[in-house]
């Protein structure tokens, strides 16, 4: 009785931001892009020194466009695993995650996650079963389960443990970089769902980026530079 009485308002909460999500994310992505240009530049020199630095033999860029369960981040270690074992050490490999559209969330701070309810907005809940050992999956009402996972979080059945953590594959060399016009419409549309400046949000979001982590001005942007400095594309899903 009394369950369903409090959380009714959490569920109104909950769904009033996924629909101003999903509307502003259907309908209004040109019309907020072009209110905030300057949003979308800032960042482009930076940007494009960030792929300029990209160094190794073998390059390769994951266009990361939703949550897909652990893949984003798996890949790349995949990725520079099985060119360890065929000779090619990491430091001779070029990786780079682009974090774009749905996919986001991934660039944030815990605390992000949990003021934010990341978890319900990009649907960011199932993160691959055949991985769980632990609280992984339902710790992303809390914590972004990919920086700094706790150990045993992630096991592959017949390997053991694996570090697949952002900050594991930053380690290894993986460059990380976020979408700009991805932030500015999805953090406008949370703040209309909770009744906030959506400039407020913006920059909470832009305040709680994990370290490392590069904006871009758009994600489709940094999929074309990463591939114009010779990183082949795969998509991390």
């Amino acid at each position: 009785m009394n369950t369903n009485l409090k959380s009714s308002p959490r569920r109104k909460f909950l769904g009033n931001i996924a629909k101003g999500a999903a509307a502003l994310g259907m309908f209004s992505i040109p019309a907020s892009i072009k209110a905030a240009p300057s949003l979308l530049s800032e960042s482009a020199d930076d940007a494009e020194t960030f792929f300029k630095q990209i160094k190794g033999k073998h390059r390769i860029v994951f266009d990361a466009t939703r949550p897909h369960e652990v893949m984003p981040f798996a890949w790349p270690r995949v990725f520079l695993m099985t060119n360890a074992a065929t000779g090619t050490p990491e430091n001779d490999c070029g990786v780079v995650v682009v974090l774009r559209h749905d996919a986001i969330p991934y660039a944030f701070e815990d605390r992000l996650w949990a003021k934010y309810n990341f978890a319900e907005v990009f649907k960011a809940k199932d993160i691959g079963h055949a991985f769980q050992a632990s609280d992984a999956a339902t710790a992303t009402a809390s914590r972004n389960p990919f920086w700094k996972p706790k150990k045993g979080d992630f096991k592959v059945p017949g390997i053991g443990d694996v570090e697949i953590g952002i900050n594991d594959l930053q380690a290894s060399g993986v460059k990380f970089c976020v979408c700009n016009a991805a932030i500015t419409v999805y953090s406008a549309a949370v703040a209309e769902g909770m009744k906030m400046s959506a400039a407020d949000v913006m920059k909470d979001w832009l305040a709680g980026l994990l370290p490392g982590i590069q904006v871009v001005p758009s994600g489709v942007w940094a999929v074309g530079r990463a591939q114009e400095y010779g990183c082949q594309y795969c998509f991390a899903g």
